[in-house]
C-alpha cells in the first residue's frame, strides 16, 4: 500500500510538473511565436522582411531554450552574443548572417567585449561593402584562446585602401584586438570575398 501511494504521489507530481511546463511553452508560442508567423503574414510580399523575422523568431526561440546571452552570474555567452550582434546587423541592413559557434564559452568578467565589439564591426562591414547576400560568422573555443571568423563571398577589395576608405578595419577591429591582448587579419580578394580572423587568447585556468 506505501509503495502504491508514493507511486500515485509520483505520477501526480509528474502530472504537475509537465502540466506546468506545457502552460509555459504555450504561453511563449503565444506571446512570441504565433506572433511573428501572424507578421509573416502580413508581410508575405516582402520576402527580405519576412526571412528576417523567420530568422529573429529562431534566434529567440534559441535563447529562450538554452538561455539569454548576458546573465548576472554566468556572464555573457559567446555563442549568444554573436546571435545577437547578428541580429542587429541584419536589422539594420537586411544581410542574412548565420553564426556557428563551436565550444561556447561564458564571460563573467567582460574580457570578450572587444571581440564581440570586433566580430561586430567585421558583421557591419561586410553588410555594408562586400554586396553579398550572406555572411557566415563562425567561432571556435580552442585549448588556449577563441577564434571568430566573419566571412563573405562578396566583391572583396584593395588591402591598401584599408586605411583611407575602411577605418572600421584598422580601428574598430584590428586595433580594438591589439589593445584586448589579442590579434586580427584580414584576407580579402577582389570578387571572391573576404575573410576576418579574430583570435583571443585566454588562461590556463578559463580552458576547457
Amino acid at each position: 500500500t506505501l509503495i502504491r501511494l508514493a507511486q500515485d504521489l509520483d505520477g501526480e507530481r509528474n502530472d504537475r510538473v509537465r502540466g506546468d511546463e506545457r502552460a509555459r511553452i504555450s504561453a511563449h508560442l503565444h506571446d512570441s511565436v504565433l506572433q511573428t508567423l501572424s507578421l509573416i503574414q502580413r508581410h508575405v510580399d516582402d520576402p527580405v522582411r519576412t526571412a528576417h523575422l523567420a530568422r529573429q523568431q529562431e534566434r529567440d526561440l534559441r535563447n529562450w531554450l538554452y538561455g539569454p546571452a548576458a546573465d548576472n552570474e554566468q556572464g555573457v555567452r559567446l555563442t549568444l552574443a554573436l546571435e545577437e550582434a547578428a541580429s542587429a546587423v541584419e536589422e539594420a541592413h537586411g544581410v542574412r548572417i548565420n553564426v556557428i559557434g563551436v565550444g561556447d564559452v561564458e564571460d563573467t568578467s567582460n574580457t570578450l567585449a572587444p571581440l564581440i565589439a570586433a566580430a561586430k564591426e567585421a558583421m557591419t562591414n561586410a553588410a555594408k561593402h562586400s554586396e553579398a547576400s550572406e555572411i557566415s560568422v563562425y567561432s571556435e573555443r580552442t585549448l588556449d584562446a577563441i577564434e571568430v571568423f566573419v566571412r563573405d563571398t562578396g566583391v572583396g577589395f584593395e588591402p591598401g585602401e584599408i586605411a583611407e576608405a575602411r577605418r572600421g578595419v584598422s580601428e574598430s577591429i584590428v586595433a580594438r584586438m591589439v589593445r584586448a591582448g589579442g590579434s586580427a587579419s584580414v584576407r580579402t580578394e577582389l570578387g571572391e570575398g573576404t575573410e576576418v580572423e579574430l583570435l583571443l587568447p585566454i588562461e590556463a585556468e578559463d580552458s576547457p
